[in-house]
């Protein structure tokens, strides 16, 4: 018997094999965006063990954790990191049927050579094997290793861009690019958190604001830092596209009462995040950049836990907003005064793939090749059969020849092989296409589109600098 992670994991016919050893195996990394940090990036990182590499920060491995009745100590608490890492061991023979299977397996296999099973049995055994192997597994190594040729954070307008400097003077070959997520920016409800945030982007703007319109022209003055950082991408994480209609003088009437202590109604908050919004489409628009929406994640639904650990801890979920026509109006708004850029946007609720996918077809302008993308699946939906699913519905409704690809949306460094997973996929959908004569036979021809799945066409779209010996 074949070991679990074996060189046709995930590939059932002859044409998926050839697809992916042959064409997209060795293909370079364009990580488009993800959450790992610049800081661990700029200090070429070493992990002090498994548990620091492997389990810190996942919220994908809490969540399962808790579900099999670990107490919270040995997820975000006090435990000692062996502790932590045994209590994880513990869980993943339960974790049959659940991507977390296959990506932990797979990142022991890749990074640390192990290829047993995960138990509590010889977790002992994998902790020694996998910490001796540390001290080679520093970030710049594990970038180099996975062919990584460019990443895109996920940065506040509010933070500084050092790191990134520092980062660009170190000579790495992965080009390491900011992305500019001004969330914070659009928080008028709560005014205690966005009034602390303003005044933080006061100083990294190094202007005053005790205006709407410095307000605005502070965060205009981080895009145009981001941009000569690098950045060519702007993210936006929202419940639904916000298109409310909003005038300059209401948008500086929220403000002002936001500042003075007033929260803002559900309303007055949509109001006001819709004329960011707009901007925000404007500048990138203006710049040549690229932005993403990510729409649909119902978050921080456990208020106790939530005062307790804070956000992004794992107490999120798949939300059920309607989403085609405030979409679609905000699409057009941009759309109608020529201001429109290129765009990806991903769903979080499967329901929506084919919304999605046909409201990119619905601004596509003959300028850019797959100008509106329909995103690749992300958070509860970067497994396979929801990864066949956006890539069947992207094919069925649209090109997905032009398709820029997967992206890791990882805190983890070890999130490289989520690539190889999302590639081993791909090559099996067309594959088994090619199979039941459903595509050419040409495997060569149907390769190519894979290539550039992988990472042409991502090069191509974002239009970021590569290092030259990536091809």
């Amino acid at each position: 018997m074949k070991p679990f992670i074996h060189d046709d994991f995930l590939l059932q016919c002859d044409a998926a094999r050839e697809l992916y050893h042959r064409h997209a195996k060795t293909e370079p990394i364009f990580d488009y965006h993800c959450h790992v940090s610049p800081q661990q990036i700029a200090e070429n990182h070493e992990f002090k063990d498994l548990a620091d590499i492997w389990i810190g920060g996942d919220h994908y491995k809490w969540r399962a954790m808790r579900a099999n009745g670990v107490d919270e100590r040995f997820c975000t608490g006090d435990a000692s990191p062996h502790e932590k890492f045994m209590a994880w061991a513990a869980t993943v023979p339960h974790l049959l049927g659940n991507p977390l299977y296959h990506w932990s397996h797979l990142e022991l296999k890749r990074y640390f050579g192990i290829a047993e099973l995960v138990n509590p049995v010889n977790a002992p055994s994998i902790w020694q094997r996998a910490n001796a192997l540390l001290p080679k597994l520093k970030v710049h190594d594990i970038l180099s290793a996975n062919h990584v040729a460019v990443i895109c954070t996920t940065d506040d307008p509010a933070d500084s861009l050092e790191t990134h400097e520092k980062i660009r003077a170190s000579g790495l070959r992965t080009r390491v690019y900011p992305t500019f997520r001004p969330d914070k920016a659009l928080g008028v409800a709560s005014p205690a958190l966005f009034n602390a945030w303003v005044e933080r982007l006061s100083g990294t703007a190094k202007t005053k604001i005790s205006s709407f319109e410095e307000f605005l022209g502070a965060l205009k003055a981080r895009h145009d830092d981001f941009h000569r950082f690098g950045g060519r991408l702007s993210d936006h994480g929202l419940e639904a596209a916000l298109a409310a209609p909003c005038t300059a003088a209401q948008a500086a009437a929220i403000f002002k009462a936001a500042r003075g202590g007033k929260s803002a109604g559900p309303e007055e908050a949509a109001r006001f995040g819709s004329f960011l919004m707009l901007e925000f489409g404007r500048w990138d628009a203006h710049r040549g950049w690229t932005k993403q929406l990510h729409l649909g994640a119902l978050r921080s639904t456990n208020t106790r836990l939530l005062a307790k650990l804070g956000p992004d801890t794992g107490f999120d979920s798949i939300g059920d907003f309607p989403q085609a026509r405030s979409l679609a109006r905000y699409l057009d708004a941009l759309d109608s005064t020529g201001e429109l850029p290129r765009m990806v946007i991903y769903n979080l609720n499967p329901a929506d793939n084919y919304v999605f996918a046909t409201m990119a077809g619905n601004f596509q302008d003959g300028s850019v090749a797959g100008k509106i993308q329909f995103g690749s699946g992300w958070w509860f939906l970067d497994q396979k059969e929801a990864m066949e699913w956006q890539i069947k519905a992207l094919a069925n409704l649209g090109l997905l020849s032009r398709f820029v690809g997967m992206l890791s949306d990882s805190r983890n460094f070890l999130c490289y092989t989520r690539h190889e997973y999302f590639r081993r996929v791909l090559c099996n959908v067309l594959g088994s296409q090619i199979e039941r004569g459903e595509l050419p036979g040409d495997t060569a021809m149907v390769g190519e589109m894979v290539r550039r799945i992988a990472f042409g066409n991502a090069r191509s779209f974002f239009g970021l600098e590569v290092d030259p010996s990536f091809g």
